[in-house]
C-alpha cells in the first residue's frame, strides 16, 4: 500500500511503500545531531514531488541525507549499504501502527533518556558486521 507525507511547508510531497510497519530508532551521534533521536521506517518505491526544493546531503560513507531545502524538514536517510530509503515515522500522515522493532548504535545512547518499549538493541559494531561494513 501506498502512504503519503508532506514536508512542514508542503513543497516536498513524498510517495513510499512502506516494507514493514516496524521502526528503527538510531542513537548514533550524527543522527542526534541531525535532529535527536531518529525514528525511521525502511520504505520501498519512494518518489518525491518537489525535487526541486530537496537537498541530499552525503553524511558519511554510510548514507546520504535528505531534507526540504525550503523548510529544513527531515525526509530521508538513504542507506549506502543496501540503497534503501529510511524515512522518519512522524511525516507519514496516514499510518498510525507503527511499532519500535529495534534501537541501532545502542552502545551511543544517550544517558539522559530510555524508551519504554521492548525491541532488539545493535550496537554500531552489531551493525556493520551485520551489514558487511568495515
Amino acid at each position: 500500500m501506498t502512504h503519503h507525507a508532506t514536508c512542514l511547508c508542503g513543497s516536498v510531497t513524498v510517495t513510499a511503500e512502506l516494507a514493514r510497519h516496524n521502526f528503527t530508532a538510531c542513537h548514533c551521534t550524527m543522527c542526534r545531531k541531525w535532529g535527536g533521536l531518529w525514528m525511521a521506517v525502511e520504505c520501498d518505491d519512494v518518489s518525491f514531488i518537489g525535487n526541486g526544493e530537496v537537498t541530499t546531503y552525503n553524511s558519511s560513507d554510510m548514507a546520504d541525507r535528505g531534507f526540504c531545502a525550503k523548510c529544513g524538514t527531515h525526509l530521508f536517510f538513504k542507506s549506502k549499504w543496501n540503497g534503501k530509503y529510511y524515512l522518519p515515522v512522524g511525516i507519514f500522515e496516514d499510518v498510525e501502527d507503527f511499532v519500535l522493532q529495534r534501537e541501532i548504535f545502542y552502545d551511543a545512547k544517550p544517558y539522559y533518556f530510555c524508551l519504554a518499549n521492548e525491541s532488539e538493541k545493535y550496537t554500531e559494531a552489531d551493525l556493520k558486521a551485520k551489514h558487511g561494513i568495515a
